[in-house]
């Protein structure tokens, strides 16, 4: 059960770092830097939820 849990992690985790770095790159080609930051949070949510995901799966 522990597998699909890390899986679940690492794939939201997947999600919001793909979603970080359009709203990065957006941010960047718009000289936007709120809309940067958004995407540097979202990434950092995404590489903690991977670790997450790590974690559960050596469980």
């Amino acid at each position: 059960m522990s597998d699909s849990k890390g899986f679940s992690d690492k794939l939201k985790g997947a999600v919001n770092k793909g979603k970080g770095e359009i709203k990065d790159q957006m941010g960047n080609a718009s000289n936007d830097p709120d809309k940067q930051a958004d995407g540097k949070m979202d990434k950092a949510k995404g590489n903690i939820q991977d670790k997450i995901g790590d974690f559960k799966n050596k469980k």
